[in-house]
């Protein structure tokens, strides 16, 4: 079924399957498509955003269970108490699992990371659907899963066009310099291969 989703902008993207059929006001679209089904977003439609720091915030730091908040607070946990903690193949599947659903509420549609050593790690991301892009050596900042809090410029996924992938996330704010000032906490909508991955309730 074909889904158009358009912001308060009155930008609009129409998704069919994993990819975008077409790209225009909204109008446009659904006098294109009249029985198509239409989700307003408020904010804006961006491409979404690219981790850089995919390593760091899926083996190199737990996240943990809200079951697990009296024990080990509701942070990621790095360094020391990561050590302590130990977290075994499976426990590493389930953190990273966590961890991507977080990078998702905060609209990354991919991640730029290499050599993940944990195979738990390396199925959740396969099987998130989340983009991987390559990359050598550590990145600059602070990792971190709002990109914007990272001290390091921000990367969007490649433009949003007729015959591309659909994977976007919408922010609710009024425009990119809200954005930048509010970060990606604001994200209420992010798509992943067509599919509404994260909404916020």
């Amino acid at each position: 079924m074909l889904t158009i989703h358009a912001d308060s902008r009155g930008r609009a993207l129409a998704v069919e399957g994993e990819g975008i059929a077409m790209a225009g006001p909204l109008e446009e679209l659904t006098a294109a498509h009249p029985r198509a089904r239409v989700r307003q977003w408020p904010g804006i439609l961006t491409p979404g955003l690219v981790t850089p720091y995919g390593n760091e915030l899926l083996e190199e730091c737990y996240h943990p269970d809200p079951r697990e908040a009296d024990e080990l607070g509701t942070e990621p946990l790095t360094g020391e108490a990561l050590a302590a903690l130990a977290p075994d193949e499976a426990r590493w599947g389930a953190s990273a699992r966590r961890g991507l659903q977080r990078m998702l509420a905060h609209g990354t549609v991919a991640v730029a990371c290499e050599g993940l050593r944990i195979r738990a790690v390396r199925d959740a991301l396969r099987r998130s659907g989340l983009g991987v892009v390559g990359r050598t050596g550590r990145p600059d900042g602070v990792p971190a899963l709002d990109p914007y809090a990272s001290g390091r410029p921000v990367t969007f996924a490649p433009p949003r066009e007729a015959g591309s992938a659909a994977r976007f996330a919408v922010f609710d704010v009024p425009d990119e310099s809200a954005l930048a000032r509010a970060g990606a906490r604001s994200c209420v909508a992010t798509v992943v291969a067509g599919r509404l991955v994260y909404r916020r309730r």
